[in-house]
């Protein structure tokens, strides 16, 4: 998959960690229906190899689907195995480079200029500044613009409506969202309330995209 062209094209990915793997594959597949195209899910959440498998078999073989907190070699194999399609970092490491040996595109977690050189000698598809808010966040996002002002930045990390915007109208391609859009849905929360926050999400970045 194009994972930079998917990014600028739908703008969010939805970031699900649960420790309740049937409520996480139910948050997966009603975002999914919600109209969210970019879902990831982390491998800090309960069984998540098992979630991403049966995501993967209930969405179909064209629907991407993310893999989260890939850490090691034997994280990205293991989840490419699964059914992801690509793979989202904290860092960069060992789980990066196994993902790109993979042919899974990569969404690098980075913090510094150092790392963003680094992330793109690997060929990170796109770049996720984590954790955003903690880094001075749409200011920190407009000043890593001036040197790096071509490349696809995704912050994560503390990110509701209002910084979505903020981070979009500062010139992140993407954002990255977990607790603030999917509640407590992966732990058995209401799904009602999921499809509202996505609703909420679709609408804000449609806002800033117009």
């Amino acid at each position: 998959m194009d994972l930079r062209a998917a990014l600028a094209a739908h703008r969010l990915v939805a970031i699900i960690r649960g420790s309740d793997p049937d409520a996480a594959l139910r948050t997966v597949l009603t975002l999914a229906d919600a109209g969210i195209e970019l879902i990831e899910v982390s491998l800090t959440g309960k069984d998540a190899l098992s979630v991403i498998e049966r995501a993967r078999r209930d969405l179909g073989p064209d629907r991407p689907l993310g893999v989260g907190t890939v850490l090691t070699a034997a994280d990205a194999r293991a989840a490419h195995l699964a059914g992801a399609d690509f793979a989202v970092t904290p860092a960069l490491g060992d789980g990066a480079e196994a993902a790109r040996e993979l042919d899974m595109p990569v969404l690098a977690g980075v913090m510094t200029p150092t790392e963003i050189l680094s992330a793109r000698a690997l060929g990170a598809a796109a770049l996720k500044i984590f954790p955003a808010a903690q880094a001075g966040g749409p200011a920190y996002l407009r000043a890593l613009r001036g040197p790096f002002p071509r490349e696809p930045f995704v912050p994560v990390g503390g990110i509701d409506e209002r910084a979505a915007r903020a981070y979009l109208a500062a010139g992140a391609t993407a954002v990255g969202v977990g607790s603030p859009l999917v509640g407590d849905a992966a732990d058995g929360g209401s799904l009602t309330g999921l499809r509202a926050r996505a609703r909420a999400f679709r609408a804000a970045v449609e806002e800033v995209t117009q």
